[in-house]
């Protein structure tokens, strides 16, 4: 398969990217940070012979970088797969965080979800299969402190994907909203937060890979999890 990973140079994108290399798959990944996204693209392709890895650096809140990487990827053919992935997290309150704070989620947290699914499901829409991942969040379905621009964005990504997955249904393509609570990734490594309060990234990607080898009768809609001992 062609599987597309954004945000894929550390944390839960890694982790997908690494259970579906482990599987012999074509995968391109993107990030902003080019350093890591190389570096993971090499550590990948070394464990996993059998697949293979390519990586373009990009900013997705950038129309022309997300459209270059979109048409290097469907140079190679369409993709059978996508998580969207990419996002930010500025914390703050709606009353206090920083300004432009709204503007920079959306166009990371929602826009890039939506302008790189549009460009690939044309060639999705016209062999009848794909599926598309995007990474929501518990903020997506209940506010919470210092959540602010953040939850707001996130509640428009889950919007995005059950008006997609209607849309979609005629197609054979699937989508698949993930809503995870706290996993432990390098933003929590300063928080003295103890790593076995959180989930592990590789617990979503197990489940999102799990979730795409599904019939194509079947599709998960929606996947929520938490940590063991719930929210933080």
């Amino acid at each position: 398969m062609i599987i597309v990973i954004t945000g894929a140079s550390k944390g839960i994108g890694k982790a997908v990217a690494q259970e579906f290399a482990a599987e012999g798959h074509q995968l391109f990944l993107c990030s902003r940070n080019e350093h890591q996204l190389y570096e993971t693209v090499q550590e990948l392709q070394s464990r996993f012979p059998s697949s293979e890895i390519k990586g373009k650096p990009t900013d997705l809140s950038n129309r022309g970088e997300l459209n270059a990487f979109a048409e290097w990827v469907t140079s190679y053919g369409t993709p059978d797969l996508l998580v969207n992935n990419a996002g930010v997290f500025i914390p703050g309150s709606i009353h206090n965080e920083p300004e432009a704070a709204l503007e920079t989620s959306l166009s990371v947290n929602l826009l890039s979800a939506y302008h790189l699914t549009r460009s690939f499901l044309p060639g999705m829409m016209s062999r009848k299969s794909g599926h598309i991942f995007n990474i929501c969040s518990i903020a997506s379905i209940a506010a919470y402190p210092n959540g602010g621009a953040y939850s707001i964005s996130k509640f428009a990504l889950l919007g995005f994907s059950k008006n997609l997955r209607e849309e979609m249904k005629p197609f054979g393509i699937k989508v698949t909203s993930i809503l995870p609570g706290a996993a432990y990734t390098d933003s929590w490594a300063s928080s003295g937060v103890d790593p076995n309060r959180l989930m592990e990234a590789k617990d979503i990607a197990v489940l999102i890979a799990s979730s795409s080898r599904l019939s194509a009768q079947a599709c998960v809609e929606d996947i929520v999890l938490r940590p063991q001992l719930g929210d933080l």
